[in-house]
């Protein structure tokens, strides 16, 4: 192989991401021009903004050789948390009837407050008894479902939908900066300035080191004196966070929660993650990556439905998507070892 055949090569590895995508764009608005609107990217970066959070914070775990199964069951609880707490005060099924109304950011922190203490759990499971993540994160996950559909079923609310949420609340997530197609949602707003935040802390923080090396080789990262527990729980800390935002948000977009919000989002999350070149064997992976993994599904679910594809079909494309990036990803871990 010629070094101009293999520099092609290298950058087709490289890019290969966002060359799917540009594909992806192009197809379709090849099937339908109307596709290529300002409207139309509008809606799918306003529905990926918290798949962004939640996939963000899963990275976190993924790059250390972990994964986090509970990522849904928290979304929902936080979800629910937040509802009912910052319900109207004259809305007929108020979750608390006799509450004064509190402070929006108090409720807010509660339920972020609560993610970040499932993280922590899950991170001391793994890091201090030694539990595989995927064992340790199974059963926080059934846990979390069922104290909140435990709390869900409290009287008076009894397992129905909390709905009459505060006007300021949907604000943040229904709210925007301007008028019309060319408007900034809240949301996506706060996505972004969470994406340089996480940037930031992979690229220049102690913490992101730590974290790519744990991935890497974990052996090698105590040798090198790194106190592997101490990182672990921190990070899957900061994973939970990130999990409880991106629930309060879910709650504020929705205009509403019920105790099966984020079911199966961990699987999205980790697809994203994985299509944007998180390494399944730790180690490896970029927030630029991993918005155009979240990116790529937001296309794929509102870009097939925009031109009438089977919704069964895209569970197919998407497999196969997911299926086929993993195995790449195998291979390269095979290769390098």
């Amino acid at each position: 192989m010629n070094s101009e055949t293999k520099k092609i090569q290298e950058f087709f590895l490289q890019y290969a991401i966002y060359i799917v995508l540009a594909l992806l764009i192009v197809s379709i608005a090849v099937y339908d021009p109307r596709f290529l609107s300002v409207t139309t990217f509008r809606d799918i970066l306003l529905q990926s903004s918290t798949r962004v959070i939640i996939a963000l914070g899963a990275a976190f775990v993924l790059i250390t050789g972990g994964v986090d199964l509970s990522t849904g069951r928290v979304v929902g609880l936080t979800a629910v948390l937040s509802a009912s707490m910052l319900q109207v005060a004259d809305y007929s099924r108020r979750f608390f009837p006799d509450m004064p109304d509190l402070p929006l950011w108090l409720p807010i922190v509660i339920a972020i407050a609560a993610g970040l203490v499932i993280g922590v759990i899950n991170g001391v499971i793994v890091a201090k008894l030694s539990v595989p993540p995927f064992i340790a994160t199974l059963g926080t996950m059934v846990i979390v479902y069922g104290v909140n559909s435990i709390y869900f079923d409290m009287k008076p609310n009894e397992s129905q939908p909390i709905g009459g949420l505060r006007p300021d609340f949907t604000n943040l997530g229904s709210g925007a900066i301007g008028d019309g197609p060319y408007s900034i949602p809240y949301i996506v707003i706060f996505a972004a300035v969470i994406a340089l935040i996480v940037w930031v802390v992979f690229n220049k923080t102690r913490l992101g080191k730590n974290m790519y090396a744990i991935g890497g080789n974990v052996n090698a990262a105590v040798v090198s004196g790194i106190n592997v527990a101490a990182n672990l729980i921190l990070l899957y800390a900061i994973a939970g966070a990130l999990y409880g935002t991106a629930g309060v948000l879910e709650a504020a977009r929705t205009g509403g929660a019920t105790n099966n919000y984020g079911n199966m989002y961990e699987l999205d999350a980790i697809a994203a993650c994985v299509v944007g070149g998180v390494s399944t064997t730790g180690g490896i992976g970029t927030v630029p990556g991993i918005l155009a993994g979240v990116l790529i599904f937001g296309v794929i679910n509102y870009g097939l439905t925009f031109i009438g594809i089977n919704p069964y079909w895209q569970l197919i494309i998407k497999g196969l998507i997911i299926v086929v990036a993993v195995a790449f990803d195998i291979r390269k871990y095979l290769t390098k070892k």
